[in-house]
């Protein structure tokens, strides 16, 4: 059977002179990502810390437990008095007192006692195991165990989970929900944190109007500062979407002044090419020495994207600014491929990359030579390990593609086609479904 091959939805072709023009994508990420810094570092209170990334290694400055506790309700009780329980034969110990989590007082066993105790509670001295309750009778004054017991069963030693000078979480590391609690357990309730990157999102065509309506003969609807507003929170910074601008000099420079006072990052879309109407790429492009003009223009070995901007802005202070396509796919791609990456590099996020995996191809596709092609796909695992890579229809120019793919297929410059039952690279994409 011959295999189908579905071509990308509006080839392109590149002569060997007019791909050896474009910058390879792996280079051009390197140059811009060697220019950025990671914001300047701030300690917060932990329950602020919270998703964003840790500036400084974080080291246990107590032990956890601090001190031997019982790790489960029961009786603490010593060894040797348990040992040789049995269901026929029960070992009968005397209770002499209760101990709860709170309790505080020092307590020290005796041969043929044990105390009732709770999980998280001191144990009494020369106390070695904690006695199940379902091993029990559940006496009171006194307890008949009815199974044996091995030293160590139920008790959690000083230090036992976190060793005193133990690394916690090395910098770099996101900060979950279990490391919040990890840290609070040893004590520690402040934390240097790099801040979540502030990312101002722009919109830029007389064409656009707002969504919620259905465009009209001259209009567009403004699909790309919703969609990557939603991907800058996904990513982890503070989105702020400023909306449309027009294709108006002016209002762009001062959009883009008053902007930078609260932003760390720009994200600007439309207006990147070289035709008449694109404002962004003129206005950007040129270097008055005061206010915008710090942008360059870059022509990629990308697919779909093409065209990408990246510098910096404002007269106070520079802020970095990233320059995408007007088109929404493509806005998407270049978002995935370079905004992402820059938005980690601020944050002090380590890897700044998506993960990637290797999978089987399930069906043959060609691709445009001489440019880096990102295709959504559906990513799944295979049965005995391993995943498979199923190419969406329409490829990044479809947007329900785009929202049903849980992944990005990775042609390289050289593929113009890849076979069914291949091995290709993927992305992974962070969708929850």
């Amino acid at each position: 059977m011959t295999a189908t091959v579905r071509s990308t939805p509006d080839p392109v072709h590149l002569d060997a002179a007019a791909a050896a023009e474009l910058t390879p994508l792996a280079d051009y990420l390197g140059s811009v990502l060697r220019r950025l810094r990671a914001l300047p570092a701030l300690d917060l209170d932990l329950t602020q810390a919270h998703g964003n990334v840790l500036a400084d290694n974080v080291v246990a400055s107590h032990p956890y437990p601090a001190f031997d506790q019982a790790a489960i309700d029961g009786y603490a009780a010593r060894s040797e008095d348990v040992a040789a329980a049995a269901a026929g034969r029960p070992a009968r110990l005397n209770v002499v007192g209760d101990l709860a989590a709170s309790s505080w007082r020092p307590a020290r066993l005796t041969p043929g006692t044990c105390f009732s105790v709770a999980a998280g509670a001191a144990l009494p001295q020369a106390a070695d195991v904690v006695v199940p309750i379902r091993w029990t009778d559940q006496g009171m004054a006194s307890v008949e165990v009815y199974h044996p017991v091995k030293r160590g069963l139920g008790v959690r030693r000083t230090g036992e989970i976190v060793a005193e000078g133990m690394v916690l979480a090395r910098a770099g590391t996101t900060v979950t929900p279990a490391l919040v609690g990890a840290l609070a357990a040893s004590g520690i309730g402040h934390v240097v944190v790099r801040p979540s990157p502030r990312v101002v999102i722009v919109s830029t065509g007389d064409e656009l109007v707002e969504a919620g309506r259905v465009s009209q003969a001259g209009q567009v609807v403004d699909v790309n500062s919703h969609a990557l507003t939603a991907a800058t929170a996904e990513a982890g910074a503070h989105a702020y979407r400023v909306g449309i601008c027009d294709d108006d000099p002016e209002a762009l420079r001062a959009l883009l002044e008053d902007q930078t006072l609260r932003a760390d990052l720009i994200i600007t879309t439309g207006g990147s090419g070289t035709g008449p109407g694109d404002m962004v790429r003129r206005i950007l492009s040129r270097r008055d020495g005061s206010r915008a003009g710090m942008v360059t223009f870059t022509d990629v070995s990308l697919y779909p994207c093409g065209t990408l901007g990246f510098g910096t802005v404002g007269s106070a202070e520079e802020v970095p600014i990233v320059c995408l396509p007007g088109e929404p796919g493509a806005a998407l791609i270049g978002f995935e491929v370079l905004a992402r990456p820059v938005i980690q590099v601020l944050a002090g996020a380590e890897p700044v990359f998506r993960p990637s995996v290797r999978g089987h191809l399930l069906e043959t596709v060609a691709s445009p030579g001489g440019l880096r092609e990102f295709r959504p796909a559906l990513v799944a695992e295979r049965r005995g390990g391993g995943y498979t890579v199923q190419p969406l229809p329409g490829g990044a120019r479809t947007l329900a593609g785009m929202a049903e793919a849980n992944g990005l297929l990775v042609l390289g410059e050289r593929v113009t086609s890849a076979a069914a039952g291949s091995t290709v690279d993927v992305l992974l994409l962070d969708r929850r479904r």
